[in-house]
């Protein structure tokens, strides 16, 4: 059972659809309220009922409208999903902002504030809901958090999503720390480049807020992403898998670029 918050749209979504279509049961919130992976829209129940005529729906994804700058929303959220669904073995802090794209000297003060309340409260929020959980019962569990490039690349423009991602990074480390002995393993994960919307408002930056945007729009043209379900894949080696050449010891992961 996975968690994924921002699933709503781009990477969020599409992790989503690739847990379900590996078999995974799934509690999905954004801003607004995701859509069930149609991988996930198939009986789960097995065979026919009785006399002969289709087998019995089981429930495999709840959904939620959650913001989570709010930590007891996401509490609920938490609760729901494990009295609707079980036990929860995965959550991923997906949910993130990206603006404001400007030098920090112009930048908007409501997007700064924005920006650090999603990227690291959030993140926060979510990973002491998530160790809440883990010690509330048997078993570990796994926590990723998306970081990105960022955190360690300084980019002029993205002052606030630098520093977030940095921020995010290093948290992740201090809750591996403290969740280990209840077996609980964290992990910050940078995905790569992504083509989603954001992606999209990236390139369409003029060069004078992001000086590196033609590297973007370079990389558009090419085609060289990584594909939210060879993200997905890593994250369910590095949590589930025999982990490859994947070091489980270390908590930052970059996923490789895909070679399609």
């Amino acid at each position: 059972m996975a968690v994924v918050t921002g699933a709503s749209r781009g990477l969020g979504a599409g992790l989503a659809a690739r847990f379900a279509e590996v078999g995974m049961g799934l509690g999905l919130c954004a801003r607004h309220e995701p859509a069930v992976p149609a991988e996930a829209a198939v009986d789960a129940g097995g065979g026919p009922g009785p006399g002969g005529g289709p087998g019995r729906q089981r429930e495999s994804v709840v959904t939620a409208v959650v913001d989570v700058t709010d930590p007891a929303a996401l509490d609920r959220f938490c609760d729901e999903v494990v009295g609707r669904l079980g036990r929860i073995d995965l959550w991923v802090n997906n949910a993130g902002l990206l603006a404001p794209i400007a030098p920090l000297r112009l930048a908007d003060p409501a997007e700064l504030r924005a920006n650090v309340e999603v990227n690291v409260l959030g993140v926060l929020y979510g990973s002491a809901t998530f160790a809440r959980h883990v010690r509330a019962r048997a078993g570990g569990g796994v926590l990723v958090n998306i970081s990105s490039g960022a955190a360690t690349r300084p980019y002029e423009g993205w002052a606030a999503y630098c520093a977030s991602k940095a921020a995010v990074d290093h948290a992740t480390r201090v809750v591996a720390a403290e969740e280990a002995d209840a077996g609980l393993r964290a992990y910050a994960v940078t995905p790569g480049v992504v083509d989603t919307g954001m992606q999209a408002a990236i390139r369409a930056t003029p060069v004078e807020r992001f000086p590196s945007v033609e590297r973007f729009r370079e990389l558009k043209a090419a085609g060289a992403y990584n594909s939210p379900a060879w993200v997905a894949d890593h994250i369910l080696a590095l949590a589930f898998g025999d982990g490859g050449d994947l070091d489980r010891e270390s908590v930052v992961h970059r996923v490789p670029d895909d070679p399609r």
